[in-house]
Formats: C-alpha cells, structure tokens, sequence
C-alpha cells in the first residue's frame, strides 16, 4: 500500500478533528490519574472481581501502573500492571499512526480489529489473569 494523498471530501482540519478530540481526552484522563493518585485506598472505588473474590482481576493495578506511568517510573508500572503498561503503549503508537495518516489527508480510523483479534486479546487478557495469581507468575500481581 502506497502512502499517496487520497482526494476527500473532508478538509484537513475535519480530518484531523476526531484524533485530537480522542487524544485531548487521553490526556485529560492521564491528567486526572497523575493529579489523583489511585494508590490512596478508595480513590477510585474497588474491583468488584478482588472484592469478590480475593484474587486481582487482569486490569488490577492498571490504574497505578498509569498514574506510575505519568510519573516516569516506567519499572514501577510494569510491575503495578504489565498488561496495562502494554496496552497504554499500543494505544499511544495507534493514535500517532492516525493522527500523522490523518495529517497526510489519508483517510484512516484509530484501531479496527478483527474478530480474531479481540479473541486473542480475550485469551491473553484471561492468561495473564490467571498467571498472575499462580506462584510462578506472582512477579505479575499487583
């Protein structure tokens, strides 16, 4: 696939307004979880999944690992949330790729993802749920 300029409809400035709506909001929420720190008991409510169970579910710890993450302490959030961590990575690289097509003027989305892929997302989510309450993969709990 060649990166040729592909004639819109759409000017510039409404092409790139979606990306930078969605990035504002990335940073807002990065904003909020640097300024309110999630480490403080009930700053943000509880896991029902812990509560219930006792056990972290895979997303415990995500939003230390991102208020760590904001902080520069990159070790630290890997070891709040490995998952996280990747997925806030995966996440940025996405916006970038769009927002730099989008100011191309090609024409392009933020993520599509096949129904193999949120498979395998689902699968990886519940493998790492699940190592990181066995001894052997403890180095991944919260």
């Amino acid at each position: 696939m060649t990166d040729q300029v592909i004639p819109t409809t759409a000017s510039r400035g409404r092409l790139l307004r979606a990306p930078l709506i969605a990035g504002g909001a990335g940073l807002a929420v990065f904003a909020l979880l640097h300024f309110r720190d999630p480490h403080v008991e009930g700053a943000y409510g509880f896991c029902p999944f812990l509560f219930l169970t006792g056990e972290p579910c895979p997303g415990c710890g995500g939003l230390r690992a991102v208020n760590l993450l904001t902080r520069g302490e990159v070790a630290a959030a890997v070891s709040s949330n490995l998952l996280a961590v990747a997925l806030v990575s995966v996440g940025v690289v996405a916006w970038l790729v769009w927002l730099g097509r989008r100011a191309r003027g090609l024409p392009a989305r933020y993520l599509t993802w096949s129904a193999r892929t949120v498979t395998a997302m689902g699968v990886l989510a519940a493998v790492f749920g699940i190592a990181r309450v066995t001894p052997w993969g403890a180095w991944l709990a919260p």
